[in-house]
């Protein structure tokens, strides 16, 4: 047997198969080792490249989220005391705005996880009014607030939720 050589061939082992050779204490033997490294570089990365793909995720729904807030603000904003089409009143309430941007239909957003809230204040005092006829009067300001749960969840992480805000005022045209 030479000297430096890690395996030597048994003759009495079937084909020739390497045996193992021990330098002290450790094992020279390091096949499957590389399996090993790249499983645990694999958790790791495949964590890393789902937490990104997360991530992207909340922001493109804090996006959606905010579109949701600026459509309920221009819905409310025609729809003031003195709307009308073909001589029918077209106002609408509280209620009828949440209604509406909850119904938009937006990509990858479950409305029962949406909270939406309407007020109005006068403009540009700012200084709020009761839930009344008068509060949704042209030059008045509407305020649409959209709050949305957003499930955040990484592979090897606690799933959390994200609560994701968003709020939009316009003036009040009719």
């Amino acid at each position: 047997m030479k000297r430096g050589f890690l395996f030597q061939r048994n003759p009495r082992s079937a084909r020739g198969l390497r045996t193992l050779r021990f330098r002290g204490r450790e094992l020279l033997r390091q096949e499957g080792s590389g399996s090993l490294e790249f499983a645990l570089s694999a958790v790791i990365l495949l964590t890393l490249v789902l937490g990104i793909m997360q991530m992207s995720l909340a922001v493109y729904t804090y996006h959606v989220i905010s579109e949701a807030a600026r459509e309920g603000t221009r819905y409310a904003m025609v729809r003031g005391n003195t709307c009308t089409v073909n001589g029918a009143s077209c106002t609408v309430d509280a209620s009828q705005i949440q209604s509406y941007v909850k119904s938009i239909g937006l990509p990858t957003i479950q409305s029962s996880n949406m909270t939406v809230t309407t007020t109005y204040s006068d403009y540009p005092a700012g200084s709020g009014c009761t839930p009344n006829a008068n509060c949704a009067n042209p030059g008045n300001m509407v305020t649409v607030k959209v709050v949305y749960a957003f499930p955040f969840s990484i592979p090897f992480v606690p799933s959390s939720t994200l609560s994701m805000t968003s709020t939009s005022a316009m003036v009040i045209s009719q």
